[in-house]
């Protein structure tokens, strides 16, 4: 009985109603330029970053994003955002300022990066001598 009960389920599943259509999915690119600007615009409100006063606009799927920030994440939770709502590409001109400003300044300031790499156990994949 429950194995019946499990196929027609599956089978009820597998066919949509006629006139009914399918929902729309940001990821397959079928919203067009204002309706990811207004989802966009609609998350922008109920996040924290809203409060930062960002600008964005869409053209041809591709979100540009104004404004500035004193917090470093926030720009990367913005293009992120964009993404989320079905853009293809995220231009953003976000600028950093304060205390974060600094920090980014001296990460691209130039300077090479230095890493320490400790020894340790030999992996299995590394050639033994």
């Amino acid at each position: 009985m429950n194995r019946i009960c499990a196929v027609f389920c599956l089978l009820a599943a597998s066919f949509t109603l006629p006139g009914r259509t399918p929902t729309k999915s940001h990821s397959e690119g079928k919203f067009s330029d204002a309706e990811i600007e207004a989802t966009i615009k609609a998350k922008l409100e109920k996040s924290k970053i809203g409060k930062d006063g960002f600008q964005v606009h869409v053209k041809d799927r591709v979100a540009t994003w104004t404004g500035t920030t004193s917090v470093m994440q926030h720009k990367g939770a913005a293009t992120r955002m964009a993404k989320a709502a079905g853009a293809l590409r995220v231009t953003n001109n976000i600028k950093i300022v304060g205390e974060d400003a600094a920090k980014v300044k001296g990460n691209l300031g130039g300077q090479p990066r230095h890493v320490q790499v400790k020894p340790g156990a030999p992996s299995e994949t590394s050639p033994s001598r």
